[in-house]
């Protein structure tokens, strides 16, 4: 399985997904909680917003990526 480089404390377990080569196996991370790692290393939401969307939702790495699970919906405040 593939990991989110710095946000082990982000890792809610383990999914099965479904793909073409059949089923595997992925980590699933909760978002807030990374945002949170980010503000905590200096950004602000703004910056840990835009850095989550360009370099790890939008990093697709093949059937292994990672899932985001958004606990709380806080971009539209």
């Amino acid at each position: 399985m593939l990991k989110i480089d710095g946000h082990d404390n982000a890792i809610l377990g383990p999914a099965l997904v479904w793909g073409g080569n059949g089923r595997t196996d992925v980590l699933v991370y909760d978002g807030e909680v990374i945002r949170q790692n980010l503000m905590d290393e200096g950004m602000d939401m703004d910056e840990a917003r835009e850095y989550i969307e360009f370099n790890i939702e939008g990093a697709y790495v093949g059937e292994d990526t990672p899932v985001i699970v958004w606990t709380l919906d806080i971009w539209d405040e």
